[in-house]
Order: C-alpha cells, then sequence, then structure tokens
C-alpha cells in the first residue's frame, strides 16, 4: 500500500492521493511491512514515532517525492521578540508546549561527560545556524567571542533561558547582533528527536531523501540510552539513505544503546562502580537482553551529509553491529566547541563489530572516526579526511578530546585500516592492538602508541580489561587488557606534512600539559618485536611448559609487522622494516586543493617513487588477530586481496605503496 502526506494539503485527510495525511507521524501509525509512506515537499514539525516495524523480505519505507523536499525538523518558529537592551531581545514560550521535556531545563550531561553541567539540550537558531548558549544575562548581552570556537565570528550570536515558575514559561534572551529576528527565520529546539521508534524492535525501515534537523537530543554515552534526531532504537535492518542530516545539539544519527534503567548513567547517578567496570556490564547485559546478530544491527547509512551537529555525526554502542556506513560527508562536528567528554567524532561507535566505513568524506571534526571498544572486524576503507584538528586560534576546551582523522581505543581488532588519505596532523590514536594499515596515504603522526589505555590510580596501574568475541558474532568469547602491538603496516606513504614538535594539550583533570608525537612514520613501535623475536620467548626445552616461567611472556608488547611502505619529507621507518623506501632529499608536497567543487591532490611524491614496488597483500599476508584469534577478512568470512585502490580501480603488475594504483590516479577528484 502507497500512503500519501503532504504538508499543505487543505486538511487532514486518511493518507489516500486524493486525501493525504497532513503529518508523518500519521502515517507511522498506520504503516505495515510492505507499505511505502510517500511525503510532498514541505516543513513537518513532529516527532515521527513508527508503530511497526518491516520484515527482512517487506521493509517499509519512508521517502521523500522530492530529494530533501521534505523536512523534519525538531525546532518551532519563534516571531514575537521583543527588544530587551540593544542587541538582545526576549520571548516566552509556554513550558505546555514541550510536554514532559523541557530542553531549556535539560542539561547536556551523563557519563563520560567531561565539560561541566552549563549546557542546555535545548539551542536557538538564526536562518539555520546554532547560537552559543551564554552562562548569564550579562554574558549574552556582552556578545563577546568565545575562544574555544572554531567559528569565531559566529560565537558572538548568544542565547541565554531562566524559568518563570509563576507564569510556568521559560523566557528566552538571544544577541542576534545586528539582526532583527522578528523579520529573519529564527526557531528554539522544542522537541528530543525527529524519526526514532519510541518502542525497540522496530526494524527494516528505510528513510530516504529528507532533511532531518534541529532536535534537542541528549548526551549519549556508551552505557546509557542513546538518542539521537534519528535511528532505529535497538533494531534491525534500517537504511538511511540520500538525507541530509544537521544541527542536532548531541547526536545526529544514533546506532545505539537500548534503555536499560539499571546500568542507565550508572556512574553519574550511583559512583561506586568504576566507568570501565560499568561498560564490561554494559556488553554483557545487553547479552542477557537481546544483543545477537539475528535481532540487532546490520543497518546501512548511505549517501547522507551530516553536518553541524555538536556531539556526534554517527554515534551507537553495540546496536551498530555488522552494518554498513557509506559514501557519506560527515563534516564540521562539534566546531562549535561548547561540549566536551569522552563521545565526541564525526563517527563514534563502540563495538562495531564487522562495521564497514567506506567512501566516507570526513573533515573539520573535532576527530574523524572513533572506535572504542571491540572494534573486532571493522574495517575502515577508502575515506578522505581532512582537517579534523583544532584551529591554532581556538583554544583548547577543558574536557574536550584530543583532535586525529582516527581513533581505535582498547580493542583486539582485528581493525583493518586500507586505501584511505589521512591528511590531518594527527592520523591515527593507537590506543589498541590488532591493527592493519594497507595501502594508506598517512601524513600526520601515531598517538598513543603503548599508552591511553589503562589507569593510574594512586600510583598502581589499573588495567582495563575489554572484551573480544567469538569471530562474526556478538557472543563474548573473553576479557583481556591490552598488551599493545599485533600490528601491521603494508604499502603504505608516510609524508612528514606537519611540523613534527610535539605537541601539548591540556589535561582534562589537573593544571598542565600533556605532549603528544607528532613525528610521522612507524619508528613509534621502535621498540616492538618482530614476530620471530616475540615467539622464541615460547620455545621451552621441555615437554610440560613451564606456566610461571611462561608468564612474563604472556603480558609483553605483541609483535610488529611492516613491509614495502614509503617515508618523505622526514617520516621515518620502523628500526627493523628491511624492505622500505625512504627519501629524505627532496621537498615534498601534500596538498588538498579545489577543482570545480571537489577536492583534488596536489603531490609531487610520485615524481619521486622510482622503481620501488611493493608486494600484493592479501589475508594470508596480514594473519590472525592475536586475541580473539580471527583473520583480516570480509564479515562473510571470505578472503581480502587488496587489488583495488581507493577508486576501485584495479592494481596490476606494479604494486604502488599508498592508495593510488597509478600516479595518474592521484591527480583525480577524491570526492
Amino acid at each position: 500500500m502507497i500512503i500519501y502526506v503532504n504538508a499543505t494539503a487543505g486538511r487532514d485527510g486518511n493518507g489516500t492521493k486524493e486525501m493525504p495525511f497532513r503529518h508523518i507521524n500519521d502515517a507511522a501509525q498506520i504503516a505495515r511491512p510492505g507499505d511505502e509512506v510517500l511525503v510532498a515537499p514541505g516543513v513537518y514539525r513532529e516527532y515521527v514515532n513508527p508503530r511497526c516495524g518491516g520484515t527482512g523480505d517487506a521493509r517499509i519505507v519512508y521517502r521523500s517525492t522530492e530529494p530533501l523536499g521534505a523536512v523534519i525538523t525538531g525546532a518551532e518558529e519563534v516571531k514575537n521578540w521583543t527588544r530587551y537592551e540593544g542587541n538582545v531581545w526576549s520571548c516566552r514560550v509556554s513550558n505546555s508546549i514541550f510536554g514532559s521535556y523541557n530542553p531549556y531545563t535539560t542539561y547536556v550531561y551523563g557519563d563520560w561527560y567531561f565539560a561541566g553541567k552549563s549546557r542546555h539540550t535545548g539551542a536557538v537558531y538564526l536562518n539555520d545556524i546554532m547560537l552559543y548558549e551564554a552562562g548569564s544575562l550579562e554574558e549574552c548581552l556582552a556578545g563577546e567571542v568565545y575562544p574555544h570556537s572554531w567559528n569565531p565570528e559566529a560565537s558572538v550570536y548568544k542565547w541565554y533561558a531562566k524559568q518563570d515558575t509563576e507564569t510556568d514559561e521559560t523566557v528566552i534572551y538571544a544577541n542576534f547582533q545586528d539582526s532583527d529576528p522578528n523579520k529573519e527565520k529564527v526557531e528554539i529546539n522544542v522537541r528530543r528527536e525527529c524519526f526514532f521508534p519510541s518502542e525497540t524492535g522496530r526494524g527494516y525501515i528505510t528513510v530516504n531523501g529528507f532533511r532531518i534537523e534541529k532536535a534537542a537530543t541528549t548526551w549519549a554515552p556508551p552505557a546509557a540510552f542513546q538518542d539521537g534526531m534519528i535511528g532505529p532504537n535497538w533494531s534491525k535492518g534500517w537504511i538511511i539513505e540520500d538525507c541530509e542530516i544537521s544541527n542536532s545539539k548531541c547526536a545526529g544519527i544514533c546506532l545505539g544503546k537500548y534503555l536499560d534503567p539499571d546500568n542507565e548513567h550508572y556512574f553519574t547517578n550511583k559512583h561506586v562502580k568504576s566507568p570501565t567496570q560499568m561498560e564490561r556490564d554494559a556488553v554483557c547485559r545487553g547479552q542477557y537482553h537481546g544483543w545477537l546478530k539475528e535481532k540487532v544491527g546490520s543497518h546501512i547509512i548511505r549517501r547522507c551529509n551530516i553536518h553541524h551537529c555538536q556531539q556526534g555525526g554517527i554515534i551507537g554502542r553495540m546496536g551498530c553491529v555488522f552494518s554498513v556506513i557509506e559514501d557519506n560527508h560527515i563534516h564540521h562536528i562539534n566546531n562549535m566547541m561548547e561540549l566536551g567528554g569522552a563521545e565526541i567524532a564525526g563517527i563514534k561507535l563502540h563495538a562495531a563489530i564487522d562495521v564497514t566505513f567506506r567512501r566516507n568524506y570526513i573533515h573539520h571534526c573535532t576527530m574523524g572516526i572513533w572506535c572504542d571498544w571491540e572494534a573486532q572486524g571493522t574495517r575502515i576503507t577508502q575515506n578522505l579526511f581532512h582537517d579534523n584538528q583544532r584551529p591554532s586560534y581556538a583554544r583548547q576546551l577543558k574536557g574536550s578530546m584530543m583532535s586525529q582523522d582516527l581513533f581505535v581505543e582498547v580493542g583486539h581488532g582485528p581493525t583493518l585500516i586500507d586505501n584511505n588519505i589521512l591528511l590531518s596532523d594527527a592520523s591515527l590514536r593507537l590506543a589498541t592492538q590488532g591493527v592493519a594499515l594497507v595501502h594508506n596515504l598517512i601524513c600526520g603522526s601515531f598517538t598513543a602508541v603503548g599508552a591511553g589505555t589503562d589507569s593510574v590510580v594512586e600510583g598502581v596501574n589499573r588495567a582495563r580489561y575489554t572484551p573480544y568475541h567469538i569471530p562474526h558474532r556478538t557472543e563474548v568469547m573473553g576479557f583481556m587488557t591490552i598488551l599493545h602491538g599485533d600490528d601491521r603496516f603494508y604499502n603504505n606513504i608516510f609524508v612528514q606534512k606537519w611540523p613534527s614538535e610535539p605537541f601539548r594539550i591540556v589535561r582534562d583533570c589537573e593544571d598542565g600539559f600533556d605532549e603528544e608525537n607528532r613525528e610521522v612514520g612507524t619508528h613509534v613501535m621502535d621498540e616492538y618485536p618482530t614476530y620471530e623475536e616475540w615467539i622464541q620467548q615460547f620455545d621451552m626445552d621441555t615437554d610440560v611448559p613451564d606456566m610461571k616461567k611462561l608468564e612474563p611472556a604472556h603480558f609483553k608488547h605483541l609483535p610488529v609487522w611492516a613491509d614495502g611502505n614509503a617515508y618523505f619529507g622526514g617520516a621515518k621507518a620502523w628500526k627493523k622494516e628491511e624492505n622500505y623506501l625512504l627519501d629524505a632529499d627532496h621537498d615534498i608536497k601534500v596538498e588538498l586543493t579545489c577543482r570545480d567543487g571537489a577536492p583534488c591532490l596536489s603531490t609531487n611524491l610520485y615524481d619521486y617513487l622510482n622503481d620501488f614496488s611493493s608486494e600484493m597483500i592479501h589475508s594470508d599476508t596480514l594473519g590472525l588477530a592475536f586475541e580473539p584469534e580471527q583473520r583480516f577478512e570480509n564479515p562473510d568470512g571470505t578472503d581480502i586481496t587488496f587489488d583495488r585502490d581507493y577508486f576501485g580501480g584495479h592494481r596490476g603488475v606494479r604494486i604502488l605503496p599508498g592508495p593510488f594504483a597509478s600516479p595518474e590516479d592521484a591527480k583525480k577528484p577524491l570526492w
């Protein structure tokens, strides 16, 4: 059945073509497996709460009949502004419009949030741009530049809200500078979500071609209920495609965790367990509550433009498993720098088991992709990253995270990173093990090598044990601390594009600074053994191995492999690598330019590869990730041969390092 929706219809109808519904949610209450909901262009100021899901053979499809013509928004327009003082105007909003959830009394706060309980989930928008929240009316009146912002010119536009308990109203003040809000498009967040089922298990829904924007989403840490403007809420088989997702207070798309009242913001509410322990609890409780391949995950997010969200473009814990995230443009995430904590990135997923990230374009985010815990069977391939770094003029927010293109944290692998272009000053935070980097162009540093995984409490190292899983399943196989190593570097190009001096970052919880590496190359692995050196520790001249004698070897660094890499501009090789190219004599240029509106690479490095070539890499080359004893392979268990480049082109007999099959390919538009 086809169900029709048109916001401009003369009156409410019954969903027929002749008498369409005026609200998408009306269609969502009657749509059943196999139905298609066709939505005409218009602005739909509503919360869509699908009553039913589809099936694997009969999806429910919601489609904007004009690409990006139908807008689902969590905001309402406000036209009753009165001038308060100077550039500041005020309005009064009855709290009855908010129902049980008032964004102007609800704080962005919870587990793993470090920036202080000062920002609300509400927001004010001037011509589709989010204003900055002031901490007081005086700050709103002053309208000064916010020093942490990546866009300081925009940060002088402020808002502040307070409650009038006598009238039960929210009073909002806003500094619009020289604009008259009654002559401009001014909106405020009202609804928490835009398209998000209130019940779990509403699977096999397709959302195609909508603009989804401006919702008062909440902070979404991994051991709490996670919401976004749109998401499947612990279901299976959603497709979100060809949409524009923007201006969420926290998360744009959520593929995350269900509500578990007994583990909801456990640290914030009870304090008595360490945050890491409650994360382990969340994994095990999730299995008890149905975290299985047959019930959760296997989503597709493709061809979406995701931008200007203040926690993350895509967020999720566990509910993201077996998904594909491809061909998305994700940019300008967390640039306001009002929020700070450990869940902020263009994409931030916990337990990205068998998740594929491919052909995405990710830039101007606090960080690009963050795979935290259980990045097992994860593949990050054919993506373009740049400018995922704090501008030099922006002061670091206390409690904010470090910046880099990729962060893989406390996982056991296999995590495969291949055929990517990594142009930010830090390429990969490597606080993990079991990673393979193959055929990448890497212009930034590796950080947190051998660090960033354990906690030191009162001078005692407290190891952080994290789970690993039955290959290609969610069932837990075991828990183990991070030994570091078990990493592979094949056929990459490393360029020291950025200054090599260590980068100083503000500590999260105390005064002072820490320093991060900015020297490019695999030399950061110099202290790690080769496989031959590592395995010799376990040779014992006895038929009965001595468990006690082997105990030290069981907790030492794991081996590293490197071959076929090229190093330019001062980038340094692992001291045990034998087959590599090192060129420190030429001035190497790697710049991103714009040609006909598309990002392109301008580089001379291929002038100096000369006759250097590498070997073809495949799953057998990479072997097994140590802890789960799982191959670097496709989610269906088949082999990977790295004979395709960044564009999907074929690598022939001569295998060049880096993401391109030939020097000519490096001249093509990258997106």
